[in-house]
């Protein structure tokens, strides 16, 4: 379940990164599981849309955003729900915690 407390007001420079987002004019269900996908057909979307992800210049703030307010569906900034799960697991500190995420952005995923 996401933590809506920790989502931020409705102030526009801290959205802007959105605007920047490779994945912004692409269709969403690229990046969320339709119920019941599973074993390769899953793991084709998600690798397609962690290519998007690749090239994306707002990668890091996407992925700090989805950690943060621990969304808890798709693929945000490279990573999909399980694998944030594990950063969060690792104890990922936060936000400010961007120099540690950019680290594992330039690492292939395990």
């Amino acid at each position: 379940m996401a933590h809506f407390h920790r989502l931020p007001g409705p102030i526009a420079d801290i959205w802007a990164w959105q605007h920047r987002g490779a994945c912004r004019d692409r269709d969403s269900a690229q990046f969320f599981h339709p119920d019941g996908e599973r074993g390769a057909s899953r793991g084709r979307r998600e690798n397609a849309a962690k290519r998007v992800c690749e090239r994306c210049p707002v990668r890091a703030q996407c992925a700090a955003y989805a950690l943060s307010t621990r969304e808890p569906y798709g693929v945000w900034g490279g990573f999909t729900e399980h694998e944030r799960l594990q950063i969060l697991r690792e104890g990922w500190s936060g936000e400010l915690d961007v120099r540690g995420l950019e680290a594992r952005l330039t690492t292939p995923s395990r």
